[in-house]
């Protein structure tokens, strides 16, 4: 199942280019580098939703432990080791 997931923005890479703005974020532990291209507005310590590489909404953290909290229950976070 392909899922989107929200995790925590802990850096931000800008470029020349807006669309190539990366962040490394943190998915309960497990640390990954994204495309931020679709949220400019995404600052550090926020919480992104992310699907195949790209954070896609910013949300506030009562909702990214809400939904954390619905996978654990689902048994679906080992896809984000893979």
């Amino acid at each position: 199942m392909c899922l989107a997931v929200p995790g925590k923005l802990l850096t931000i890479t800008e470029t020349d280019d807006p669309l190539g703005r990366s962040g490394r974020v943190s998915f309960g532990g497990i640390v990954k580098t994204v495309s931020l291209a679709y949220v400019p507005e995404a600052q550090i310590g926020q919480y992104v939703v992310v699907h195949v590489g790209f954070a896609l909404q910013v949300i506030d953290e009562d909702e990214a432990q809400r939904v954390f909290e619905y996978l654990r229950e689902m048994d679906e976070l080992d896809e984000l080791e893979s």
